[in-house]
């Protein structure tokens, strides 16, 4: 007898979002999703194999647009298509929230550095952006060298 999962299906987990107050609409950009979203945090899922995936993942909306956030180091920014803004604190936990609920109620495997606090889809620190690749020393000449 098959085994029966525990998960529910694609649907179900639309009406189990809609149940729990999360707006559920059609997102155009990518063909199946739906972008879910709740108190200006929004995220697209789509349906993967009788089961939800996350095609872009939790980030605040910006004129209808989920935000990828972005990490240089020294600050969080959060990056659309057209803008780029700095993150404040409470847009940080509205999407540490939203991530945790999404995951709690999609049945997503939870992961111990998601929940310690925001994970970035982007990490660039300027310290290192443009930096070439370091030679190799050259031989010094009481090194072995071509085998001699």
């Amino acid at each position: 007898m098959a085994k029966k999962s525990r998960h529910p299906n694609f649907d179900q987990t639309l009406d189990i979002l809609r149940d729990h107050s999360f707006d559920v609409a059609p997102y155009d950009a990518i063909a199946g999703g739906f972008l879910v979203s709740r108190d200006g945090v929004g995220a697209v899922l789509v349906a993967h194999e009788d089961a939800t995936a996350l095609a872009i993942t939790p980030g605040v909306l910006v004129r209808g647009e989920v935000a990828r956030l972005l990490d240089r180091g020294y600050q969080k920014f959060l990056k659309t298509s057209k803008f780029e803004l700095p993150a404040s604190a409470e847009q940080l936990h509205a999407i540490h929230n939203f991530s945790e609920e999404l995951s709690l109620l999609t049945g997503a495997i939870s992961l111990y550095n998601e929940a310690l606090g925001t994970t970035s889809d982007d990490y660039q620190y300027d310290r290192l952006k443009g930096r070439e690749a370091v030679p190799k020393p050259a031989a010094l000449p009481w090194s072995e060298a071509d085998g001699h």
